[in-house]
């Protein structure tokens, strides 16, 4: 019987609780398609897997974004079909392999001039910026936006397909190399919250009007900037808690600042089926293939070494995405 290897955890731990290893390759079941992986996204996420911290049933795989070739179908699969290029970043975990089963409405098509490389690094942070730019508030030139973290992942992406779009776009960021990320990415102002409080700042950027929409993956440490942000009735995108979540929250605070809107959303309630999944796919895809949104290259790692990935990652001794090949 033909076998995979790829990754695989028995406890919860560091990086050396990963173990490569080969076992049966899976046969896909009703609705499902086996994918042959050319390329495999390492996302912060797969940390929290590996600790223990988002517990997962063990013993277990690892890895939730990769990008390959449909190489078998099960029964009821219509589409995708057997030789086709397709990508998938919400799991089931276990993409740090030779080859995964997934559901075939979790997947979507690739066009032929996209490298897996390029959407293996970037399909999650892409589909994130899509659904909060391009769905949540359509964005446009008469928009003025504040976009917390505008360095890290997917703030990066978020900032080029912005200005495309026309928006004034105003930044955070720690630090000044990662101020310098922001801007040479286009953004209008960016603001160093190390140094600066980040309301008063947007307020004297805007002439004291707030901007429209603000986008906080941060949490508990943006969340009284962010409203105090806003101008009245702007609306408040709570995407995230790298700071923590936010919580105790008297919801009539929202009518103190000036009718304010709250919004708590997350990626699977905006790409529920496969055609909201492959439409927003493609929306991301045209704003790379326009040059309008660009990913750097991935730091790549051999599969096998994806310890050295992970202490890498953790120990901030990388920048940019990280991919793994098999």
């Amino acid at each position: 019987m033909a076998q995979v290897a790829g990754i695989k955890i028995a406890e919860f731990g560091g990086p050396e609780k990963m173990s490569f290893t080969r076992w049966e390759t899976p046969t896909p079941g009703e609705g499902e398609i086996l994918v042959r992986h050319e390329a495999i996204g390492v996302n912060f996420i797969d940390t929290y897997h590996r600790t223990g911290l988002y517990a997962v049933p063990l013993p277990s795989g690892i890895g939730l974004e990769a990008a390959g070739t449909v190489e078998a179908v099960g029964p009821g699969v219509s589409s995708p079909a057997v030789g086709d290029r397709v990508a998938y970043c919400s799991g089931p975990i276990g993409a740090y392999a030779e080859a995964h089963v997934i559901k075939a409405d979790r997947c979507v098509t690739l066009p032929d001039w996209l490298a897996s490389e390029t959407i293996a690094a970037s399909m999650l942070k892409g589909l994130t910026s899509q659904y909060l730019i391009r769905q949540i508030h359509r964005c446009g030139p008469d928009d003025t936006v504040l976009f917390h973290a505008g360095a890290g992942g997917v703030g990066q992406i978020a900032v080029q397909w912005l200005k495309h779009l026309g928006s004034t776009v105003i930044a955070t960021a720690g630090g000044a190399e990662k101020c310098a990320i922001a801007r040479a990415l286009g953004a209008d102002h960016v603001i160093d919250y190390r140094s600066e409080k980040v309301a008063p700042r947007v307020r004297e950027i805007t002439g004291g009007k707030g901007v429209r929409v603000v986008y906080d993956g941060v949490g508990k440490d943006t969340w009284l900037e962010s409203l105090d942000s806003l101008q009245t009735r702007g609306l408040m995108v709570s995407f995230g808690n790298a700071s923590g979540p936010v919580t105790g929250v008297d919801v009539g605070i929202l009518a103190a600042k000036g009718s304010l809107f709250l919004t708590r959303p997350t990626l699977v309630h905006y790409t529920a089926t496969r055609e909201s999944l492959q439409g927003a796919a493609d929306d991301y895809f045209a704003a790379l293939k326009s040059g309008a949104v660009k990913i750097a290259d991935p730091t790549v790692y051999a599969l096998k070494d994806a310890v050295q990935a992970h202490t890498d990652l953790q120990g901030r001794k990388t920048t940019g995405s990280l991919i793994l090949k098999p």
